[in-house]
């Protein structure tokens, strides 16, 4: 979900910047866990992608139009896992400022209804004032908006990178056309439920690892939305941090506005393969094996890896 789609309706709201220390104290459960990420490609590579029969076999892969709130439209390439996923889109695609080259953004769930409203307390004893809040739906086709999730931002204003908090609604689990599964246990929102085990007939299983180049001050409005969801955030010698916790680690490189983008995400496999696969999708490369994983570097953003 691109941001400027997602502050679709919102209200105002801000942060000033925050220092990246160690995360919240121990006895502060786990709230929020990855849940995707997105990044604004080259048009080279997002076409690339869109039409690589190797990504149809490595993973659950998609290419849909979603309808959100206020008949808000966006296009993305989806890699779909048990729990998380990746959205992947060219320059141009979503509207506005989310459409330029290295644009990206993230969504951090809750698993259990109602940490959503934790997460906002602690957003406040981060000390954000007015955390922005807002519910995203989704039309099926029909024109009837369904609620989909309630989402929760430190600010609207961003150069080229967004973070959000967001919790399923029930009522989008309850709608047959949502496909999800069950709910495993009393309140479950979580991601697997969200997501179709489809990922069992291909390699790919989960996003595990995510890094991304984004300015000083995106960085500074995405650190207290980690440490209230309950990631240990660790300071990264010249600039950055690097965020841990519910299986995720995600590395944010403080770089200037002309560099920032997607630059590399690591992916766990269903089953360990023996060789090494590279596979070239524009201008990107993808590694598969050997063992238990799956590296895809970016190098269309201008952010390179560093």
């Amino acid at each position: 979900m691109v941001l400027a789609v997602a502050l679709t309706g919102a209200l105002g709201g801000g942060v000033g910047a925050a220092s990246a220390e160690e995360g919240p104290p121990p006895s502060e459960r786990q709230l929020l866990y990855y849940n995707h990420a997105y990044g604004v490609l080259d048009r080279e590579t997002a076409d690339a992608v869109e039409h690589s029969a190797y990504l149809r076999d490595f993973a659950n892969f998609q290419v849909r139009t979603t309808t959100g709130a206020g008949g808000q439209t966006w296009t993305g390439r989806y890699l779909m896992g048990r729990e998380t996923y990746l959205e992947l889109f060219g320059v141009g695609d979503p509207p506005g400022q989310d459409g330029s080259l290295g644009s990206a953004g993230m969504g951090l769930s809750t698993e259990r209804a109602g940490d959503l409203d934790t997460v906002v307390q602690r957003l406040q004893d981060e000390g954000v004032t007015e955390p922005v809040e807002f519910l995203q739906t989704r039309d099926f086709g029909d024109g009837v908006p369904v609620p989909w999730f309630d989402t929760v931002l430190t600010t609207e204003q961003y150069d080229a990178f967004g973070a959000w908090a967001m919790e399923y609604r029930s009522e989008y689990f309850a709608d047959p056309r949502s496909n999800s599964e069950p709910a495993g246990r009393p309140g479950d929102v979580g991601r697997e439920r969200y997501l179709s085990d489809d990922y069992r007939d291909h390699l790919m299983r989960d996003v595990v690892s995510v890094r991304l180049g984004v300015t000083a001050r995106d960085l500074g409005n995405t650190v207290p939305l980690l440490r209230a969801g309950g990631f240990t955030v660790r300071t990264l010698a010249g600039g950055g941090v690097v965020a841990t916790g519910g299986g995720t680690t995600i590395r944010f490189d403080a770089v200037p506005l002309d560099e920032v983008g997607m630059r590399q995400v690591v992916m766990s496999l269903n089953r360990p393969v023996a060789d090494r696969h590279e596979e070239r999708i524009g201008r990107s490369s993808l590694v598969v094996g050997p063992g238990p994983g799956a590296v895809w570097t970016f190098t269309g953003t201008g952010a390179g890896t560093g």
